[in-house]
């Protein structure tokens, strides 16, 4: 904050000769404390028959602002995962495919045995995402109980029916193994980067998870209404309370935890693309 000192005219030692001349007139030794006065004033200004002086803290730089900074942390976090898409994915996508499993699906073709593992390693990762939340190893993660988002119950209720249908239920396999290990490692020693994974998880089954579970459904499953894709309540004042509270959470970190954060987006995308890869399997 600049700092500004008014010094009206009649007591201002700036234009009394006297002191001019002894700025003028000094000698070598004082030459440093002559310097240290031209720093501190760095400009002076006639306003009103005063002199207003200006420290040398108002030439500030200016604060570099981050992309959707500026509405909060969650759009922050939305900008980088929309830009880690592919052009034929999203209109923000800026990714570009290197690898065979990140090309788009030319040809969709799901089975339901392929979907019931895609179901199981998904409630695998929601089991383990809501128990972290409910242990919190750190006391922030308390604030995303019981957001109604929760998938685990949902997803019970799902391979029941299955079941139900004569479908055998498989076992976990190893990409949701893998990340839910991934994920109790992270929470406990990573708040930042688990925050990461959590809210990625939850907002991307709210948008495109919905898109891809009803094309499943037209086209294996006569349509069948998943309780996977159904929340109690306006979704989008669900996600909203969730954005708040993410927000507010973020409040408290520093930028680079921030950045560490945003940083964690592309493998929160790996470990998730290779359990939705598994409904074509």
């Amino acid at each position: 904050m600049a700092s500004l000192t008014s010094i009206s005219q009649s007591q201002s030692f700036l234009v009394k000769p006297q002191l001019t001349n002894t700025i003028a007139n000094t000698k070598p030794g004082f030459v440093s404390l002559r310097s240290q006065f031209y720093k501190i004033i760095t400009r002076m200004s006639q306003k009103g028959g005063g002199v207003v002086v200006v420290s040398a803290t108002t030439a500030e730089k200016p604060k570099r602002r981050y992309p959707g900074e500026a509405k909060g942390f969650v759009e922050e976090m939305r900008f980088v995962a929309m830009k880690l898409h592919s052009k034929d994915q999203a209109r923000e996508g800026e990714k570009e495919v290197k690898e065979p499993e990140e090309r788009p699906v030319t040809k969709w073709d799901p089975s339901v045995d392929g979907y019931l593992r895609f179901l199981v390693d998904s409630k695998l990762v929601y089991d383990t995402l809501e128990d972290i939340v409910q242990k919190a190893p750190f006391p922030s993660y308390a604030e995303f109980r019981n957001t109604g988002l929760e998938r685990s119950e949902k997803l019970a209720k799902d391979l029941e029916w299955f079941k139900e249908q004569g479908y055998a239920i498989p076992e976990p396999s190893s990409p949701g193994i893998h990340y839910a290990e991934y994920l109790k490692e992270l929470s406990e020693k990573d708040p930042q980067a688990f925050i990461c994974h959590f809210y990625n998880i939850y907002f991307a089954h709210s948008a495109g998870g919905r898109m891809i579970g009803k094309k499943v459904a037209e086209m294996i499953l006569d349509n069948k209404d998943l309780e996977f894709y159904k929340w109690d309540g306006d979704l989008s004042q669900l996600l909203q309370n969730v954005r708040d509270k993410l927000n507010q959470v973020a409040e408290s970190w520093t930028r680079e935890e921030k950045n560490h954060c945003l940083e964690e987006t592309e493998k929160s995308f790996k470990f998730s693309g290779e359990i939705l890869r598994l409904i074509l399997s």
